[in-house]
């Protein structure tokens, strides 16, 4: 295919505002799926994102497509809406030079509607807007129009009005995308590079990367040959098994040209050896230069996750293993625990995330996991001057020997309707943020900035958006820098012994607060003993909450009918010095069931 007839696009949105309905669109309007083989979401192949209906992984798929009696190979991505996995739409966005810009005609512009165009901008990206969903009885299209042309200086003429459920306006969309999006560039001529945007394992190919080719061309005859390629990053090189597109199974083919999307499998069995972001080139070519990349993505959210059953510890290190090589935002290293044994300490992008991974871990992979409180990383200076980066309350040193602490803030995006801006605010306010702008793009729509420490986020605060708002109002956020706060360590002691895989870092203000919350959960789940079990809470070795847990009772004098008062005074007294002397001696151990009720509450 020649160059000059190649449009690489994706498509960018708010969660739940139609890319995926309209990919499915764009399969059957250009005869890509077999009618019989049409379902929806059919680029969502994961069974989370069916059931859930979102999209978690971006998907690429190559489309054959007529207009003018013309020939054109169009190469579309797929990208997910969440916050959570923005790091999969700036990787879509490297590999494309156009993006459809879709906003759903009853919900208007979200968050991630603002976040996903500047991305789009920064990357020099043609930019199609798009309103979905204009079928439904319930969408205004003209005041969503107004809205976009007002907010991203959009001229109303340009904007796209389709229906991706009916089919309305998908192929003149298909059109627009043939005539605005410009040609890759690229040197013919020059030594094959191409650029890894997406990787995945197969058990008989080995790391199979997905390749947008930015130079040069890559036959099928390197693997008759036995020609190999090479990785810059990771300087390993490799004889590929296959070379092929998506459509969107795999395909084996000729030749990948200039500017076409495709895959290499590269045998490798080691999945260290292949980097998302990373140049693929040949072995034998000189002085290749690397393509610009991706820049490391850091986890805001920590949570240790531990297989019930300790044996499973390997299959648990190879499962995160395979999974981080598609998803290279997820971080992870190993970590023990006296009461939850071994597992690994893992980096996430949100608590969507967190929760796709574990669900993932569990499902693929058939493995019973038991995840932490989720924590965020804090920033110390000890007394001596060192720098210490903390992510759990285990790695918390004692309090007088540190100088200060920071914690993250982010910059936090909040799109929501104007009857809903006072309970907005107040939840801001009383999570600390600090209001940086409130701007009414229009009447009815209003969009806040606020510095925010990372940890509120954490903390449902999502959920008490959406209470707040009725569902209305949306989210997205970006780190931006760490400032001081008074944290403390709180432990918790079961029968005066410190249970880790409870302790977190809270702020002292809300110490006592939190540990009474705590304690009350612990009383409810944990079984009685044979004898009085303390709970309790204490920052520093000093106690500042306390719960008890009375023993289980038993009549010993049940078995007695009649007989001296002496006699009885002389059981009930030998009762209290046996319950008296397991006090000091026994040991509460805490099942795992308990810790993941605890741990989940």
């Amino acid at each position: 295919m020649q160059k000059s007839h190649i449009r690489n696009f994706c498509i960018i949105a708010h969660i739940d505002h139609g890319k995926s309905t309209l990919a499915d669109r764009f399969l059957e309007v250009t005869g890509t799926i077999d009618a019989r083989h049409q379902k929806a979401q059919i680029l969502d192949s994961m069974e989370l994102e069916q059931e859930k209906g979102i999209t978690i992984k971006l998907k690429a798929v190559r489309m054959a497509y007529k207009k003018d009696n013309q020939e054109y190979q169009l190469n579309l991505i797929d990208t997910p809406g969440h916050v959570d996995f923005s790091y999969e739409v700036s990787r879509s966005l490297a590999a494309c030079e156009g993006a459809l810009l879709v906003v759903d005609a009853t919900q208007g512009i979200q968050a991630q509607t603002v976040s996903n165009i500047y991305k789009a901008l920064d990357a020099n990206l043609t930019i199609i807007p798009v309103v979905n969903k204009v079928d439904l009885p319930s969408s205004d299209v003209e005041k969503v129009m107004n809205d976009m042309c007002a907010t991203f200086g959009f001229a109303k003429e340009e904007i796209m009005k389709v229906s991706a459920k009916t089919g309305e306006g998908v192929r003149e969309l298909l059109d627009l995308v043939v005539d605005k999006v410009p040609a890759p560039d690229g040197d013919e001529a020059a030594n094959p590079r191409a650029l890894i945007f997406d990787t995945f394992y197969d058990e008989y190919l080995g790391v199979v990367a997905i390749i947008k080719v930015e130079d040069g061309a890559f036959p099928y005859d390197l693997i008759a040959t036995r020609k190999r390629i090479k990785f810059l990053a990771t300087s390993s090189e490799s004889v590929p098994e296959d070379i092929g597109i998506l459509i969107p199974t795999r395909k084996s083919i000729d030749v990948l040209y200039t500017g076409e999307v495709g895959y290499i499998a590269t045998g490798f069995k080691d999945i260290k050896q292949v980097k998302v972001g990373d140049t693929v080139t040949m072995a034998s070519a000189k002085n290749v230069e690397s393509l610009p990349g991706y820049k490391e993505i850091k986890p805001f959210v920590f949570v240790s996750i531990f297989p019930i059953d300790n044996d499973r510890f390997p299959d648990l290190r190879e499962a995160l293993d395979k999974l981080s090589l598609s998803d290279a935002s997820l971080s992870y290293e190993p970590e023990s625990s006296s009461a939850l044994g071994f597992g690994f300490r893992c980096g996430f992008l949100g608590l969507l995330h967190a929760d796709i991974i574990q669900e993932r871990l569990e499902r693929e992979y058939n493995l019973q996991l038991i995840s932490t409180i989720p924590s965020v990383e804090y920033d110390l200076t000890l007394n001596n001057g060192d720098k210490l980066a903390v992510k759990t309350a285990s790695d918390f040193p004692d309090r007088s020997r540190i100088k200060e602490v920071r914690e993250p803030i982010i910059l936090l995006t909040i799109v929501t309707p104007a009857s809903y801006v006072g309970g907005v605010i107040k939840l801001c306010e009383g999570r600390r943020g600090i209001q940086r702008k409130m701007e009414y793009p229009t009447p009815e729509r209003v969009i806040f900035e606020y510095e925010l420490p990372l940890i509120e986020l954490v903390y449902n605060f999502f959920d008490e958006l959406k209470t707040v708002s009725s569902g209305f109002a949306s989210l997205d956020y970006e780190f931006l820098e760490y400032c001081l706060v008074d944290v403390v360590k709180l432990d918790i002691l079961v029968h005066n012994e410190i249970i880790d895989p409870l302790s977190r870092l809270v702020l002292r203000s809300r110490s006592v607060e939190s540990g009474r919350e705590i304690l009350k959960k612990l009383k409810e789940i944990l079984p009685k003993q044979q004898f009085k079990v303390s709970l309790q809470a204490s920052i520093g070795g000093k106690i500042i909450a306390r719960e008890d847990i009375s023993s289980v009772g038993k009549n010993v004098l049940a078995k007695m009918s009649g007989g001296h008062r002496e006699r009885k005074d002389k059981l009930l007294e030998k009762q209290a010095k046996g319950k008296e002397r397991l006090k000091k001696v026994g040991k509460v151990d805490i099942p795992q069931e308990a810790f993941r009720h605890i741990l989940e509450a």
